[in-house]
């Protein structure tokens, strides 16, 4: 078994090379299927034998002189499973419920955002945690982040040199960033650059969030040391970082859905080779995975015109060789994991089975149980015990400046005319109250929000950046009716509406995460989704709305621990009050 997630013990090593000796027995045999050799592009007819949790042998021989069960795979195409190389694991969902989730769909490897543990835990017991993953069926890495993407009133006691290099150095975290700190690293961060050339150092890349980045700047972030990046929504912005030398991640996410026109525009140039590109999901929203997370990525792909050893190297190879983890993962070969995805059809990339190391993930589209209940209490991730009261006079509103969405996540400011000393804002307009509360009752950030509902007395989310409370609504009643509810869950997401609860999503988790199955998960989203929008919510996303209020890497006003943000000044307009 893989130690930490990435090495063998001598003595398995030693027990894998017997059984090419003939020494000791495979567990079993994938016999007589057509496996996807990545390296040579090739479709070849051969055994695969696997003992415990590795591929020990791939070709047409079988054991001599031992009786070994074999699986059958005539008429089936063989690939490798699956890896996200860009997963933000705390979208309403937890790490272990998308893991479980993704790998039934064939996505067997999940390379994670690590931000949420910077806020939950302490680092101690983070890495407890981590080590913890590497025990389940489904393979775990992670990245360390270099900030918070957004304004913290106390930044250094998260992201100082300490802290950031300890994850850096720990087996299972394999990337720095992503990097929405780009910007003071342009103005002379050299503590930010010192980190991502340790980064590097140690062999691992530096992820990039450079969204509409002209060749200049991309030209000095690769100098700066930047390896990769995801954020391009044209084709033409994909062949600037190809041609500057970037791996680059090809998004399909809940609100970013742009792989089938970037593939579209950049093999319209006359791009034909894509071993320097990936696809993501970048993490979306519970129901945009309904049907999976990286098949759906290889269908469009393949719908789109690429190679059909390419677009399974998209999700396979190219992720593993970007990491340096070709070694253990990515491919069909002697020496690595047993991820293996069995196919009916070379053109179609959702899965009869799976296998992820050695173990059954799916049997002929049955779903084996792999994963059990994850005891998520030995790690301190329990409900929300809060020990203070929110009350009338926390809702008193006097700020002149508000935030008006302009789509999910972009907010501009604006005047506020309305009269927010009311005790609920009519419904002639679309403005609402917006309080951004510590999680701790410690400060508190009052505004108004314009575009987010119409008429919904009151939604409360412990759910957001930093995992303070997030409440928007039209009524200080429903407010305080919604808070109280949350309060009593111990986390979650609840609307309440003329003096009534009508919808409570339980996130359990350290008030960020749910504690279940996806599939229950993604019927609550869209309860929530259908019920905002009957109010008046008029995009696709709220949970990202919710979750990027704070976020300091969009434009153009946030609101923040700190207080009211102008990002582009990164100067706070109206700081936070004091309790």
């Amino acid at each position: 078994m893989l130690e930490n997630g990435y090495h063998w013990r001598n003595r398995e090593i030693r027990e894998h090379v017997a059984v090419i000796d003939g020494t000791v027995k495979p567990d079993f045999i994938l016999a007589n299927g057509t496996y996807l050799n990545t390296y040579t592009k090739q479709w070849l007819k051969g055994n695969i034998w696997i003992l415990n949790d590795r591929i020990v042998y791939v070709g047409d021989k079988f054991p001599e002189n031992q009786s070994v069960k074999i699986i059958d795979c005539e008429d089936s195409y063989l690939v490798p499973g699956y890896m996200e190389p860009h997963a933000h694991p705390f979208q309403l969902y937890n790490p272990v419920s998308l893991a479980k989730y993704a790998a039934d769909f064939g996505t067997t490897t999940l390379i994670n955002d690590n931000l949420v543990w910077n806020f939950l835990l302490d680092k101690k017991k983070a890495v407890t945690l981590l080590r913890a993953f590497n025990k389940l069926p489904v393979s775990m890495f992670w990245w360390a982040r270099f900030d918070s993407q957004t304004a913290l009133q106390n930044e250094e006691e998260f992201f100082n040199t300490e802290e950031v290099l300890s994850w850096l150095e720990h087996s299972s975290v394999v990337q720095g960033g992503e990097l929405t700190a780009w910007p003071s690293l342009l103005q002379g961060d050299d503590r930010l650059l010192y980190w991502m050339q340790e980064a590097k150092r140690m062999g691992k890349p530096v992820e990039g969030h450079l969204p509409g980045a002209s060749e200049k700047t991309l030209t000095k972030m690769k100098l700066l040391g930047v390896s990769a990046d995801h954020e391009s929504i044209t084709g033409e912005e994909v062949i600037r970082r190809l041609r500057l030398g970037y791996q680059v991640g090809l998004r399909y996410s809940s609100i970013r859905p742009d792989l089938p026109k970037l593939l579209e525009e950049i093999m319209d140039a006359g791009i034909d080779t894509f071993d320097n590109m990936m696809m993501t999901t970048d993490g979306a929203t519970p129901a945009f995975y309904e049907k999976g997370l990286m098949n759906i990525c290889i269908e469009i792909a393949i719908e789109q015109g690429v190679p059909l050893p390419d677009a399974y190297r998209m999700a396979s190879h190219n992720v593993a060789q970007h990491y340096g983890m070709t070694e253990h993962l990515g491919t069909i070969a002697p020496g690595r994991l047993a991820n293996i995805n069995i196919l009916d059809a070379k053109e179609n990339p959702h899965p009869v089975s799976v296998l992820a190391k050695g173990k059954w993930i799916k049997i002929d589209q049955e779903a084996q149980q792999r994963i059990v209940n994850f005891e998520w209490e030995k790690y301190n991730l329990a409900p929300l015990e809060v020990d203070w009261e929110l009350s009338m006079s926390d809702l008193q509103f006097s700020v002149p400046i508000g935030l008006e969405m302009m789509n999910n996540v972009i907010i501009k400011p604006y005047p506020i005319e309305t009269d927010v000393t009311l005790d609920v804002i009519p419904n002639t307009n679309n403005d609402a109250f917006l309080l951004l509360i510590d999680r701790n009752g410690k400060w508190r950030i009052n505004t108004a929000i314009k575009g987010f509902t119409n008429n919904l007395g009151a939604m409360v989310s412990s759910y957001s950046t930093t995992g303070d409370f997030v409440c928007i609504g039209k009524s200080k009643p429903d407010m305080l009716l919604a808070w109280q509810r949350v309060k009593e869950l111990g986390g979650g997401i609840v609307l309440a509406h003329q003096g009534e609860i009508i919808f409570e999503l339980p996130l359990r988790l350290g008030g960020s995460m749910f504690d279940g199955d996806m599939s229950d998960l993604i019927g609550k989203e869209k309860e929530l989704k259908n019920l905002l929008k009957e109010f008046g919510y008029p995009f696709a996303d709220p949970i990202y709305t919710i979750l990027f209020l704070s976020a300091t890497h969009l434009p153009y006003i946030r609101v923040t621990q700190q207080g009211i943000l102008d990002v582009k000044k990164r100067e706070v307009l109206f700081p936070a009050i004091m309790r």
